[in-house]
Protein backbone atom coordinates (compact mmCIF):
# COMPACT_ATOMS: atom_id res chain seq x y z
CA UNK A 1 0.00 0.00 0.00
CA UNK A 2 2.55 2.56 0.64
CA UNK A 3 4.43 1.57 -2.55
CA UNK A 4 1.13 2.28 -4.33
CA UNK A 5 0.84 6.35 -2.56
CA UNK A 6 4.36 6.62 -2.69
CA UNK A 7 4.01 5.73 -6.42
CA UNK A 8 0.93 8.23 -6.96
CA UNK A 9 2.77 10.43 -5.20
CA UNK A 10 5.78 11.16 -7.76
CA UNK A 11 3.32 10.66 -10.73
CA UNK A 12 1.58 13.49 -9.08
CA UNK A 13 4.68 15.68 -8.58
CA UNK A 14 6.22 14.99 -11.81
CA UNK A 15 2.31 16.12 -13.79
CA UNK A 16 2.62 19.43 -11.63
CA UNK A 17 6.58 20.19 -13.52
CA UNK A 18 5.74 18.97 -16.70
CA UNK A 19 2.22 20.03 -17.59
CA UNK A 20 3.41 23.66 -16.70
CA UNK A 21 6.77 23.18 -19.26
CA UNK A 22 4.18 21.89 -21.69
CA UNK A 23 1.74 24.54 -22.03
CA UNK A 24 4.34 27.00 -22.05
CA UNK A 25 6.34 25.01 -24.67
CA UNK A 26 2.58 25.04 -26.44
CA UNK A 27 2.15 28.44 -26.00
CA UNK A 28 5.84 29.49 -27.88
CA UNK A 29 4.77 27.61 -30.54
CA UNK A 30 1.65 28.41 -31.35
CA UNK A 31 3.44 32.19 -30.97
CA UNK A 32 5.96 31.09 -33.52
CA UNK A 33 3.10 29.72 -35.67
CA UNK A 34 1.49 32.73 -34.99
CA UNK A 35 4.30 34.94 -36.18
CA UNK A 36 5.15 32.76 -39.27
CA UNK A 37 1.80 33.37 -40.67
CA UNK A 38 1.91 37.35 -39.65
CA UNK A 39 4.62 37.96 -41.37
CA UNK A 40 2.98 36.20 -44.96
CA UNK A 41 0.27 38.79 -44.21
CA UNK A 42 2.18 42.20 -45.30
CA UNK A 43 1.19 43.62 -48.34
CA UNK A 44 4.55 45.11 -50.15
CA UNK A 45 4.83 47.93 -52.55
CA UNK A 46 7.54 49.60 -54.62
CA UNK A 47 8.56 53.05 -54.09
CA UNK A 48 6.93 54.94 -56.60
CA UNK A 49 3.63 53.19 -56.60
CA UNK A 50 2.17 53.82 -53.13
CA UNK A 51 -0.53 56.21 -54.78
CA UNK A 52 -3.40 57.52 -52.58
CA UNK A 53 -6.81 56.44 -54.07
CA UNK A 54 -9.51 58.64 -52.63
CA UNK A 55 -12.85 56.27 -52.35
CA UNK A 56 -16.57 57.57 -51.66
CA UNK A 57 -17.96 54.77 -49.59
CA UNK A 58 -21.48 54.52 -50.71
CA UNK A 59 -23.25 53.10 -47.27
CA UNK A 60 -20.82 55.28 -45.19
CA UNK A 61 -21.41 59.09 -47.21
CA UNK A 62 -17.14 59.68 -46.93
CA UNK A 63 -14.50 59.44 -48.89
CA UNK A 64 -11.94 57.12 -47.56
CA UNK A 65 -8.14 56.90 -48.41
CA UNK A 66 -6.22 54.25 -49.17
CA UNK A 67 -2.88 53.77 -50.78
CA UNK A 68 -3.06 51.73 -54.31
CA UNK A 69 -2.26 48.13 -53.45
CA UNK A 70 -4.55 48.33 -50.33
CA UNK A 71 -7.27 49.72 -52.68
CA UNK A 72 -6.83 46.91 -55.00
CA UNK A 73 -6.70 43.69 -52.63
CA UNK A 74 -9.63 45.36 -51.21
CA UNK A 75 -11.29 45.36 -54.80
CA UNK A 76 -10.57 41.73 -55.37
CA UNK A 77 -11.59 40.53 -51.59
CA UNK A 78 -14.77 42.25 -53.12
CA UNK A 79 -14.90 41.38 -56.45
CA UNK A 80 -13.91 37.88 -57.38
CA UNK A 81 -14.15 34.43 -54.93
CA UNK A 82 -10.67 34.19 -52.58
CA UNK A 83 -10.48 30.44 -53.15
CA UNK A 84 -10.00 30.73 -57.33
CA UNK A 85 -6.34 29.69 -58.16
CA UNK A 86 -3.59 32.21 -57.66
CA UNK A 87 -2.93 33.01 -61.43
CA UNK A 88 -6.93 34.19 -61.59
CA UNK A 89 -6.56 36.56 -58.57
CA UNK A 90 -3.16 37.84 -60.35
CA UNK A 91 -4.91 38.29 -63.68
CA UNK A 92 -7.92 39.99 -61.39
CA UNK A 93 -5.21 42.46 -59.65
CA UNK A 94 -3.78 43.85 -62.83
CA UNK A 95 -7.23 44.50 -64.05
CA UNK A 96 -9.01 46.10 -61.00
CA UNK A 97 -5.49 48.26 -60.92
CA UNK A 98 -5.55 49.17 -64.48
CA UNK A 99 -9.41 50.09 -64.35
CA UNK A 100 -8.33 52.47 -61.60
CA UNK A 101 -5.32 54.07 -63.40
CA UNK A 102 -7.06 54.77 -66.47
CA UNK A 103 -9.75 56.62 -64.57
CA UNK A 104 -7.08 58.53 -62.64
CA UNK A 105 -5.38 59.71 -66.24
CA UNK A 106 -8.51 60.28 -67.70
CA UNK A 107 -9.74 62.18 -64.27
CA UNK A 108 -13.13 62.41 -65.28
CA UNK A 109 -14.46 62.24 -61.52
CA UNK A 110 -18.09 63.82 -62.14
CA UNK A 111 -19.92 60.85 -61.06
CA UNK A 112 -18.48 60.87 -57.72
CA UNK A 113 -18.94 63.32 -54.89
CA UNK A 114 -16.16 66.02 -54.60
CA UNK A 115 -12.58 65.08 -53.65
CA UNK A 116 -13.26 61.36 -54.90
CA UNK A 117 -12.01 59.53 -57.62
CA UNK A 118 -14.21 56.55 -57.18
CA UNK A 119 -16.45 54.85 -55.65
CA UNK A 120 -16.70 51.45 -54.29
CA UNK A 121 -19.94 50.40 -55.85
CA UNK A 122 -21.11 48.22 -59.02
CA UNK A 123 -21.06 51.57 -61.08
CA UNK A 124 -16.90 51.34 -60.74
CA UNK A 125 -15.58 48.61 -58.59
CA UNK A 126 -17.00 47.10 -55.67
CA UNK A 127 -14.43 48.18 -52.20
CA UNK A 128 -13.72 46.28 -48.72
CA UNK A 129 -11.66 47.79 -46.43
CA UNK A 130 -9.56 45.74 -44.67
CA UNK A 131 -11.77 45.63 -41.38
CA UNK A 132 -14.80 44.59 -43.42
CA UNK A 133 -12.60 41.81 -45.08
CA UNK A 134 -11.26 40.58 -41.07
CA UNK A 135 -15.33 40.34 -40.64
CA UNK A 136 -15.82 38.69 -43.83
CA UNK A 137 -13.27 36.04 -43.09
CA UNK A 138 -13.16 35.52 -39.61
CA UNK A 139 -11.18 32.86 -38.72
CA UNK A 140 -9.66 32.09 -41.81
CA UNK A 141 -8.42 35.95 -42.47
CA UNK A 142 -5.01 34.86 -41.58
CA UNK A 143 -4.89 32.41 -44.69
CA UNK A 144 -6.79 34.21 -47.51
CA UNK A 145 -5.44 37.64 -46.84
CA UNK A 146 -1.75 35.92 -47.49
CA UNK A 147 -2.64 34.38 -50.79
CA UNK A 148 -4.46 37.74 -51.47
CA UNK A 149 -1.13 39.86 -50.95
CA UNK A 150 0.68 37.07 -52.29
CA UNK A 151 -1.56 37.69 -55.85
CA UNK A 152 -0.99 41.51 -55.91
CA UNK A 153 2.70 41.42 -54.64
CA UNK A 154 3.52 39.33 -57.62
CA UNK A 155 2.32 42.10 -60.12
CA UNK A 156 2.61 45.27 -58.46
CA UNK A 157 2.45 48.19 -60.39
CA UNK A 158 1.56 46.15 -63.04
CA UNK A 159 -1.03 47.12 -65.93
CA UNK A 160 -2.58 46.56 -68.96
CA UNK A 161 -2.51 48.82 -72.10
CA UNK A 162 -2.90 48.96 -75.72
CA UNK A 163 -0.70 51.13 -78.29
CA UNK A 164 0.87 52.49 -75.05
CA UNK A 165 -1.89 53.62 -73.28
CA UNK A 166 -4.32 52.10 -70.18
CA UNK A 167 -7.27 50.53 -70.86
CA UNK A 168 -10.87 50.18 -70.06
CA UNK A 169 -10.31 46.57 -68.21
CA UNK A 170 -13.72 45.66 -67.72
CA UNK A 171 -14.53 42.42 -66.75
CA UNK A 172 -17.56 39.88 -65.28
CA UNK A 173 -18.58 37.17 -63.35
CA UNK A 174 -19.48 34.55 -65.73
CA UNK A 175 -19.89 34.54 -69.57
CA UNK A 176 -22.37 32.43 -71.79
CA UNK A 177 -19.87 30.46 -73.12
CA UNK A 178 -18.74 33.59 -74.80
CA UNK A 179 -17.79 36.84 -74.11
CA UNK A 180 -19.09 39.97 -76.12
CA UNK A 181 -17.86 42.85 -78.11
CA UNK A 182 -18.13 45.96 -76.33
CA UNK A 183 -19.80 47.94 -79.03
CA UNK A 184 -22.62 44.86 -78.49
CA UNK A 185 -23.51 45.69 -75.19
CA UNK A 186 -21.81 49.67 -74.84
CA UNK A 187 -23.15 51.03 -77.77
CA UNK A 188 -18.85 51.57 -78.38
CA UNK A 189 -16.60 49.65 -80.80
CA UNK A 190 -13.15 49.07 -78.27
CA UNK A 191 -10.70 47.33 -80.44
CA UNK A 192 -9.23 44.96 -76.89
CA UNK A 193 -12.86 43.81 -75.76
CA UNK A 194 -14.14 41.40 -78.54
CA UNK A 195 -16.36 38.44 -78.14
CA UNK A 196 -14.00 35.05 -77.68
CA UNK A 197 -14.97 31.40 -76.56
CA UNK A 198 -15.19 30.98 -72.37
CA UNK A 199 -16.21 27.41 -72.31
CA UNK A 200 -14.66 27.33 -68.83
CA UNK A 201 -17.91 29.01 -67.17
CA UNK A 202 -20.35 26.29 -68.42
CA UNK A 203 -20.20 24.35 -64.94
CA UNK A 204 -19.93 27.08 -62.78
CA UNK A 205 -22.31 28.35 -60.32
CA UNK A 206 -23.46 31.10 -61.56
CA UNK A 207 -24.22 29.85 -65.69
CA UNK A 208 -27.68 29.35 -64.67
CA UNK A 209 -30.29 31.38 -63.55
CA UNK A 210 -34.16 32.01 -63.59
CA UNK A 211 -35.74 35.15 -63.03
CA UNK A 212 -40.02 35.24 -63.26
CA UNK A 213 -41.51 38.62 -63.88
CA UNK A 214 -45.75 38.73 -64.08
CA UNK A 215 -47.07 40.43 -67.32
CA UNK A 216 -48.10 42.92 -65.20
CA UNK A 217 -44.73 44.11 -63.60
CA UNK A 218 -43.50 43.56 -67.48
CA UNK A 219 -46.18 46.07 -68.35
CA UNK A 220 -45.41 48.47 -65.37
CA UNK A 221 -41.45 48.56 -66.10
CA UNK A 222 -41.71 48.69 -69.92
CA UNK A 223 -44.49 50.82 -70.46
CA UNK A 224 -45.85 48.17 -73.22
CA UNK A 225 -49.04 48.78 -75.24
CA UNK A 226 -51.88 45.79 -74.82
CA UNK A 227 -49.89 43.06 -73.23
CA UNK A 228 -52.91 40.12 -72.19
CA UNK A 229 -53.20 39.38 -68.95
CA UNK A 230 -53.01 35.71 -69.87
CA UNK A 231 -50.60 34.82 -73.42
CA UNK A 232 -49.85 31.47 -74.63
CA UNK A 233 -49.16 33.29 -77.77
CA UNK A 234 -45.56 34.32 -77.75
CA UNK A 235 -45.89 36.24 -81.04
CA UNK A 236 -46.00 39.74 -78.74
CA UNK A 237 -42.18 38.84 -77.83
CA UNK A 238 -39.16 38.31 -80.08
CA UNK A 239 -35.79 38.79 -80.62
CA UNK A 240 -34.74 40.52 -83.68
CA UNK A 241 -31.31 40.37 -83.69
CA UNK A 242 -28.31 38.48 -81.66
CA UNK A 243 -24.47 39.87 -80.98
CA UNK A 244 -21.56 37.73 -82.06
CA UNK A 245 -21.11 36.79 -78.34
CA UNK A 246 -24.64 34.81 -78.69
CA UNK A 247 -26.87 37.19 -76.76
CA UNK A 248 -29.89 39.51 -77.21
CA UNK A 249 -28.75 42.29 -79.20
CA UNK A 250 -32.67 43.81 -79.59
CA UNK A 251 -35.64 42.65 -78.67
CA UNK A 252 -39.48 43.46 -79.56
CA UNK A 253 -41.94 43.36 -76.83
CA UNK A 254 -45.73 44.32 -77.53
CA UNK A 255 -45.51 47.61 -79.21
CA UNK A 256 -41.82 48.32 -78.75
CA UNK A 257 -37.92 47.20 -79.65
CA UNK A 258 -35.52 47.06 -76.78
CA UNK A 259 -31.56 46.70 -76.33
CA UNK A 260 -30.78 43.66 -74.77
CA UNK A 261 -29.10 45.43 -72.32
CA UNK A 262 -31.98 47.91 -71.75
CA UNK A 263 -34.21 45.11 -70.44
CA UNK A 264 -31.44 43.06 -68.93
CA UNK A 265 -31.29 46.35 -66.22
CA UNK A 266 -34.93 47.02 -66.55
CA UNK A 267 -36.11 43.34 -65.08
CA UNK A 268 -32.92 42.94 -62.81
CA UNK A 269 -31.54 39.75 -65.47
CA UNK A 270 -28.60 38.10 -64.77
CA UNK A 271 -27.19 38.46 -68.34
CA UNK A 272 -28.48 39.23 -71.74
CA UNK A 273 -28.09 35.92 -73.07
CA UNK A 274 -31.69 34.23 -72.48
CA UNK A 275 -34.58 32.96 -73.43
CA UNK A 276 -38.21 32.49 -72.04
CA UNK A 277 -41.44 31.19 -71.47
CA UNK A 278 -44.66 32.11 -70.82
CA UNK A 279 -46.66 30.68 -67.48
CA UNK A 280 -50.38 32.00 -67.06
CA UNK A 281 -49.44 35.42 -66.33
CA UNK A 282 -46.06 35.43 -65.82
CA UNK A 283 -42.57 35.42 -68.02
CA UNK A 284 -40.23 32.77 -67.12
CA UNK A 285 -36.95 34.37 -67.94
CA UNK A 286 -34.06 31.82 -67.77
CA UNK A 287 -30.47 33.11 -68.29
CA UNK A 288 -26.75 31.79 -69.47
CA UNK A 289 -24.02 33.27 -67.30
CA UNK A 290 -23.95 36.24 -65.29
CA UNK A 291 -23.05 39.93 -65.87
CA UNK A 292 -22.33 42.30 -69.00
CA UNK A 293 -19.97 39.47 -70.67
CA UNK A 294 -17.43 42.23 -71.80
CA UNK A 295 -14.03 41.57 -71.28
CA UNK A 296 -12.73 39.38 -68.89
CA UNK A 297 -14.68 36.58 -67.36
CA UNK A 298 -13.96 35.88 -63.77
CA UNK A 299 -14.92 32.02 -63.83
CA UNK A 300 -13.14 31.82 -67.37
CA UNK A 301 -10.10 33.13 -65.58
CA UNK A 302 -10.37 30.88 -63.33
CA UNK A 303 -11.13 27.51 -65.32
CA UNK A 304 -7.59 29.08 -67.35
CA UNK A 305 -5.70 29.27 -63.84
CA UNK A 306 -6.51 25.35 -63.18
CA UNK A 307 -5.64 24.46 -66.66
CA UNK A 308 -2.17 25.53 -65.90
CA UNK A 309 -2.48 29.20 -67.76
CA UNK A 310 -0.76 32.25 -66.13
CA UNK A 311 -2.13 35.58 -65.17
CA UNK A 312 -0.48 37.02 -68.46
CA UNK A 313 -2.09 34.34 -70.37
CA UNK A 314 -5.43 35.01 -69.44
CA UNK A 315 -5.02 38.66 -69.49
CA UNK A 316 -3.73 38.37 -73.25
CA UNK A 317 -6.49 35.64 -73.73
CA UNK A 318 -9.92 38.06 -72.57
CA UNK A 319 -7.85 41.69 -73.55
CA UNK A 320 -6.76 41.41 -77.43
CA UNK A 321 -3.68 42.86 -78.82
CA UNK A 322 -2.74 44.21 -74.92
CA UNK A 323 0.44 44.56 -73.62
CA UNK A 324 1.64 44.78 -69.29
CA UNK A 325 3.16 47.47 -68.29
CA UNK A 326 4.88 49.05 -65.16
CA UNK A 327 2.31 51.99 -63.81
CA UNK A 328 5.78 54.18 -63.25
CA UNK A 329 5.20 54.94 -67.05
CA UNK A 330 2.38 57.37 -66.22
CA UNK A 331 1.89 57.64 -62.31
CA UNK A 332 4.60 58.71 -59.97
CA UNK A 333 3.84 59.44 -56.48
CA UNK A 334 6.74 60.51 -54.08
Amino acid sequence: MKKIILLSLVVLLSAMILIPVIIVEGWKDTEISKRMLEEKIELQTATGKNIPIKVYRTSLHTIETYYLEEYVRGVIAAEMPIDFELEALKAQAVAARTYIVKRMLEKKFSDVPDGAVISDSVNHQVFLSDEEIRKRWGLQYTEKISKLNQAINETVGQVITYQGSPILALYFSTSNGYTENAEDYWGTEVPYLKSVVSPWDVDTEKFEKTTTVTLQTLDNTLHIISIPAIQTNQSWIKIIEETAGHRVKQIKIGDKIFSGRELREKLGLASTSFTWEINENKIIFHTKGYGHGVGMSQYGANGMAKEGKTAQEIIAYYYKGVEITDIEKWVKYN
